[in-house]
């Protein structure tokens, strides 16, 4: 079996207890698995102590310096009493423990539930640490992980799905039309946003991501974190007609102003990014295509259904490009 395809398939249950010995937890043999395609997740129970929830990272997806890097962030966060879930440090105080070839670290189990956001209130909380977040964000660049930028989430995807012909051929033209079409609509939206700063960012900050308990959100799974504008961070919170999402937007940035300032000519940026989200998606599916996972998780990929639909929506964001930006002050 070749490995590289399928990275997981010698990450068995033993060696998942196996792993929590090794950084000196003794597991009562609880073992849970958790919903995660990127990484391998699971809940693991300790004897005589909390449940753990222990994340085995996608070999080759990121450098150690790169996963280090976001656990520091994270760690910083925590220390400025920001909600998040930081590593354990365990065997020498490291967060990031290696065995038989893979990588994983382990984390407190953090309650919640995933937040129903209908209500100013919670949108101002959630804008408040979203704020927080970007101003320590903010104050250095990451130096391992890369930026959100038209190459890496636009046209570096794009040439694989095209190059590795996921696409039926007689819906190739029409999506290479498409696609194309919708990346010089993303290079319009950034040259009317003009000069925005880029900071490090949650980089997935959806509404899954986000824990929700009576003190508030809690932000989880920074694993897509990366350099970016802030905008990135509140667009996926927004959802509904055009209306509801301007009043959405308000109350978000009505928290996050307390604490860092946004520029609004990010606004442009919007759907310029959600187009963006929509190819990488696209392509992260097919990179994974060969992990047992993912043809079980997303059965209707590379259907002539699927593809058709991709063309179409990106017709609709070439049409949303050329909009006015959703909200100003």
């Amino acid at each position: 079996m070749n490995t590289h395809l399928t990275p997981f398939s010698a990450l068995s249950p033993d060696l998942v207890l196996n792993a929590m010995t090794n950084v000196g937890l003794s597991s009562d043999g609880r073992l849970l698995a958790l919903n995660s395609y990127e990484n391998r997740v699971y809940q693991v129970g300790i004897e005589n102590a909390a449940t753990v929830v222990t994340k085995f990272y996608r070999p080759s997806r990121w450098t150690d310096d790169a996963i280090l890097e976001e656990h520091r962030f994270i760690e910083d966060l925590a220390d400025n009493e920001i909600p998040v879930v930081p590593p354990l440090r365990l065997i020498g105080t490291q967060t990031l423990n290696h065995l038989d070839g893979f990588r994983f670290s382990v984390f407190p189990k953090q309650g919640g539930r995933v937040p129903e956001i209908d209500s100013r209130d919670k949108l101002e909380w959630m804008g408040r640490f979203i704020g927080r977040i970007h101003a320590l964000g903010a104050t250095q660049p990451y130096a391992h992980r890369p930026a959100l930028t038209i190459e890496t989430f636009g046209t570096v995807p794009r040439d694989y799905l095209l190059d590795h012909h996921f696409l039926p051929d007689d819906i190739e033209p029409a999506y290479r039309a498409a696609v194309e079409q919708a990346l010089v609509s993303v290079h319009h939206c950034m040259e009317r946003a003009g000069s925005v700063a880029t900071l490090r960012l949650h980089g997935d900050c959806h509404p899954g991501n986000v824990l929700w308990t009576p003190d508030g959100p809690h932000f989880v799974d920074f694993d897509d974190s990366r350099m970016g504008p802030a905008v990135q961070d509140l667009w996926m919170l927004l959802a509904g007609e055009r209306v509801e999402r301007t009043r959405q937007m308000g109350a978000l940035l009505a928290g996050y102003e307390c604490f860092y300032d946004f520029n609004p000519r990010e606004l442009h940026l919007i759907e310029a990014l959600r187009t963006l989200r929509l190819i990488h998606y696209a392509a992260w599916i097919a990179r994974r295509w060969q992990d047992p996972a993912f043809p079980i998780a997303f059965p209707w990929f590379n259907t002539q259904r699927y593809w058709q639909d991709r063309v179409l929506e990106l017709r609709e964001q070439i049409a949303l490009m050329d909009e006015p930006p959703l909200w100003s002050s």
